[in-house]
Order: structure tokens, then C-alpha cells, then sequence
């Protein structure tokens, strides 16, 4: 593999980096309280590789396991044990996927969310006020069973304010 393909990232203090080997699959915009818990804020922007092409360039990241309220299967969050940034997840459910905080990448902007590539996903946990794009697959919780058979998604033609 080809380190210069995919982007980089790093934690904070810069001892634990990242390649991510190819393009984002797609990325994920989830509202879920346990995202919302993970990065202090009301929402992860979490784009979405195989994790085959996932390399950690510097330094060993840390893990720590727990299981999903979602799906009853385990989340492993992939940090930094001197500073504590989070920079990845993996995914029992998904075994060959790993996400990314956007925030840890050298170029978080290199990486856009479109109505092509991203779905809005747990809306069903959103704040009250939280304006959800127009265009975008918005699903209120996941957006596969858990056997993985594709939910339908919403669409909204205008911009959709949660909770109001």
C-alpha cells in the first residue's frame, strides 16, 4: 500500500497518527448519544473506509470496547492513551469498515459531506433545534436492520428543523 493514498491524521499530542489508505466509502453524520458522549458535542462526522487500508503510522492507539444500545454489538473506540483523543472506530457489526473523527485529520475540510455521499443517521436522538440539510438520507435510527437489510430513507426537499 501506498501510504501517500487516503489522508492523514493524528490525536492531539501527536503520538498516535493515522493513513487511512483510500477514500472515505461515505460518511456518516450520526446525532446517537453515544456520539454525541464520544465528542463532547451534539453530533460525530464520521467518514467511513475499509479497514483493510486503515494503517496507524505512529504509536500504538489504545481500545476500549463497549456495546452498542443500537445494535447489541461492540463499538471499539480506537484513542489515544496519553492525551485522549479518540480517532477511530471499529465495528463488531462491521467488521471490514472503520470510521473516523473527522476532526483528527490533518485536512478535516478534505473530506465534504454531500446529498451523494453521507446519511444523516439517529435523528431520532437529535437536539431539539438541530437543522437537518435538505437532500440528505436522513434515517431516524440506523439505516440497516440489524440482519442489514436496508432501511428507506427521508429526504427532505427543504431544509428540516428536528423537534419543532
Amino acid at each position: 500500500m501506498d501510504l501517500s493514498d487516503g489522508h492523514t491524521g493524528h490525536c492531539l499530542c501527536r503520538n498516535v497518527a493515522y493513513t487511512t489508505g483510500s477514500e472515505p466509502l461515505w460518511v456518516t453524520i450520526c446525532y446517537c448519544r453515544f456520539c454525541q458522549r464520544a465528542t463532547g458535542s451534539d453530533r460525530m462526522i464520521e467518514p467511513i473506509f475499509e479497514r483493510q487500508h486503515f494503517v496507524f503510522t505512529e504509536g500504538k492507539a489504545s481500545v476500549y470496547t463497549l456495546s452498542s444500545e443500537g445494535s447489541g454489538k461492540d463499538v471499539d473506540v480506537h484513542f489515544c492513551s496519553r492525551c485522549g483523543t479518540k480517532l477511530a472506530l471499529t465495528f463488531e457489526r462491521w467488521p471490514d469498515r472503520l470510521g473516523i473523527y473527522i476532526g483528527t485529520l490533518d485536512d478535516p475540510i478534505s473530506i465534504l459531506s454531500s446529498p451523494e455521499n453521507s446519511k444523516h443517521i439517529f435523528v431520532s436522538e437529535a437536539r431539539p433545534g438541530t437543522i437537518l440539510p435538505a437532500g440528505f438520507k436522513v434515517f431516524n435510527r440506523h439505516a440497516t436492520e440489524n440482519d442489514g437489510t436496508p432501511i428507506e430513507p427521508t429526504v427532505h426537499k427543504s431544509p428540516y428543523l428536528v423537534g419543532c
